[in-house]
């Protein structure tokens, strides 16, 4: 957001003018000061449009309000209040604020520390001059000690008040000869630390010659008065100490305006609740706390909020982050407890104390009630949900910020497992998705490395147990988990794209190895596993009629298979890539048939050869049961392939119970580990001598 422009700097210019000039005595004239004052305004433009903040010119603003002679509290007021009203609303504001008052204060006090040097110097003049320079003096001094506005106090060195001025009586409510004969221990706050003591004890010794301090001293009516006090010692003709000058300058209004900016760097402007600064601090207080004691965390964020403020604008997704926020500081806010607006529409319950993960489950639990009833604003009736991350451990089995990442970690599973619920975490399932994406990280290099090599699982005729091909399976030996199965690195090759790499390299493996057996006298067809991400790239057609021809293997010995889902999904330009393939002489399987959604209409147009029965339908066959539901399921399957004029390949056969089963239904071929599992290309050669 700009800076005031045009009018508005004007505005500025002007009510800041007034603000100084009623407030102080202006010794230039008027156009020269309201030249001085745009030049302080455009200080704080600058200030506040520049991409990095730098304290230094702002706080010479403050300072130069002090070298003007302006240092009454009200223009320190006036000021702070003009630039939150002409400024804001922008989150640097507090910031320039901050700045102006730290200028003002620290500008005030070297001015207060050069008078009092001053009426030092007065002193001793006084001492080594004339009598009757010594009377004017004096009386230059009680002028100054008198009508000065800020307190002076005087006092021996045992601490009794000796003379006080008016300024200083007034800011705690006597007379000043009320205070007179007093000691100055009666006057401070009994709550504050006992440095003052220390201090004075150091100056009557003669160790210190001065000090400045923050302290509370006590009202007549026993309140507190922050105050800034500098204290120096006056020694005698001797050297020796004979008394405590202190001057006391009133900071309510600072305190005030500190606070203030304080609650403001630690509160969410626009839910009010605490940010995540505060939120930082007290989960790090809690993770200091004593043997023992555990802390719960809550990280949730609402379910398609941005849909909220994509359609309705930010305005509607605003009132809603209130109202949402209100809804969970009533439900949570409690001793040892808070909850944080952390940015966006991510919050965070945080239990100093917790008593183990059931009490967050039913916190978690509640707080899905409580967001899921619907928002009205401006005539809208918003629902919504929330997705929850939870975390519950002793302070010493992990740091903050280990807590917060497995918070994050838990509501982006939460999120993934359907939103509108809770996740806990779970070390297992981290380590899972930790080696997860170890693994597709490693994958480039490991095909480099040739990490991945293939097995081999024989496929047998039904009829006469012949060998009639074989399926390419590969795997990984990954140098830290040992040997990878397809199940654990597959998905994450079609996500990152390196399946289209790694399926030509197993395509070429397989076709090279099929050449060998060849060879050797035997024919049997390979078949290698296809992706529907394989089946989707432009050249696919040219680079399998590339392999085939460099290894010269006869295209009819070679079988691709894809997956119901993706072949079914087959339409355009990877449909007719299929067909291409189909008229070089490759064959084309159905693989895992059954346990997807077929258009069985579409099946009939598609250039398939083979249907590979899913082995779970095989796995629930048993000797004798042609009746049974998994026998007629697959006796359907059987007869829909023939009548297609499908061959048909039953996978997962264990026993020869289910190959007997097969036969009988009419299956054509085989494979599972009745036969043989997955093994080298030497387990094949075993098949074919």
């Amino acid at each position: 957001m700009a800076g005031p422009k045009g009018s508005d700097r004007g505005s500025l210019v002007a009510a800041w003018a007034k603000v100084l000039s009623n407030t102080g005595y202006v010794a230039t004239d008027r156009a020269e000061f309201h030249d001085r004052v745009c030049e302080l305004v455009d200080v704080l433009t600058v200030a506040l449009e520049a991409d990095a903040f730098d304290p230094r010119p702002v706080e010479q603003v403050g300072a130069d309000l002090v070298a003007l002679r302006l240092i009454a509290p009200e223009t320190l007021a006036g000021t702070v209040e003009l630039i939150g009203t002409y400024l804001g609303p922008h989150p640097r504001v507090p910031t320039i604020q901050a700045a102006v008052t730290a200028g003002f204060v620290r500008a005030a006090q070297a001015r207060i520390l050069h008078e009092q040097e001053t009426l030092h110097r007065s002193a001793l003049d006084a001492r080594d001059g004339a009598e009757s320079a010594r009377r004017v003096s004096e009386a230059r001094f009680r002028a100054m000690f008198t009508d000065a506005a800020i307190g002076i106090g005087i006092s021996d060195t045992r601490g009794r008040l000796v003379e006080v001025n008016s300024a200083m009586a007034t800011m705690l409510d006597y007379v000043p000869e009320a205070m007179l004969g007093r000691y100055l221990i009666d006057f401070v706050h009994p709550d504050d630390p006992p440095d003052m003591l220390r201090y004075f004890q150091e100056m009557v010794a003669g160790q210190r010659d001065n000090y400045r301090i923050e302290r509370r001293f006590l009202r007549r009516d026993g309140s507190a008065l922050p105050t800034n006090v500098t204290v120096s010692l006056v020694r005698d003709e001797h050297g020796r100490p004979q008394y405590l000058v202190g001057m006391v300058e009133d900071t309510t209004e600072r305190h005030e305006l500190s606070e203030q900016l304080r609650h403001q760097a630690n509160h969410d402007h626009l839910t009010g609740l605490g940010n995540r600064a505060l939120f930082t601090e007290r989960l790090h207080a809690a993770f200091g706390g004593t043997p023992g004691q555990r802390v719960g965390l809550c990280y949730l964020d609402l379910d398609g909020f941005k849909a909220v403020n994509d359609t309705l604008g930010h305005v509607i997704g605003d009132q809603l982050l209130i109202e949402v926020g209100r809804r969970l500081d009533g439900l949570v806010s409690a001793p040892g407890r808070m909850v944080a607006r952390m940015g966006g529409d991510e919050f965070v319950v945080l239990v100093e104390h917790s008593n183990g993960l059931d009490e967050l489950v039913a916190l978690a639990e509640r707080i899905l009630a409580a967001v899921a009833v619907p928002v009205h604003v401006a005539g809208h009736r918003l629902s919504t949900s929330a997705s929850i991350g939870l975390v519950e451990r002793s302070v010493f089995d992990a740091s903050p910020a280990e807590t917060m990442r497995d918070a994050d970690v838990t509501l982006h599973w939460a999120k993934v497992d359907g939103k509108n619920r809770w996740a806990a975490y779970d070390p297992e399932r981290n380590a899972r998705e930790i080696a997860r994406i170890t693994l597709s990280t490693a994958m480039p290099a490991a095909l480099e490395r040739e990490e991945f090599y293939v097995d081999y699982q024989p496929i047998v005729s039904l009829a006469d147990g012949k060998l009639l091909g074989v399926e390419a399976l590969v795997r990984w030996t990954h140098p830290e988990f040992g040997r990878l199965g397809p199940d654990r690195f597959i998905g994450l090759a079609e996500e990152t794209g390196l399946i289209v790499p790694l399926g030509r390299w197993v395509l070429e493996t397989s076709c090279r190895q099929a050449m060998k057996w060849r060879a050797m006298g035997a024919s049997p067809t390979v078949n290698v596993n296809l992706a529907a991400r394989q089946v989707a790239e432009p050249g696919l057609v040219d680079e399998i009629a590339g392999i085939i021809e460099d290894v010269g293997i006869p295209p009819t010995s070679l079988q691709l298979e894809l997956t119901e889902s993706a072949i079914m999904g087959t339409t355009g330009e990877p449909l007719e890539a299929l067909r291409r393939l189909v008229d070089l002489g490759v064959r084309i399987a159905i693989d895992d048939f059954g346990t997807g959604y077929s258009n069985l209409a579409y099946l009939r147009h598609l250039p398939v050869h083979s249907l590979k029965i899913a082995g779970s339908f095989v796995e629930g066959l048993r000797a004798g049961q042609l009746e049974s539901v998994d026998a007629q399921i697959v006796t359907a399957l059987v007869s829909l392939a023939h009548t297609l004029r499908l061959d048909v390949i039953a996978e997962g056969v264990e026993t020869s119970e289910q190959a007997d089963l097969l036969r009988r239904i009419g299956a054509d071929s085989a494979q599972g580990w009745l036969y043989a599992k997955p093994g080298p290309p030497e387990d094949v050669e075993r098949w074919l001598t």
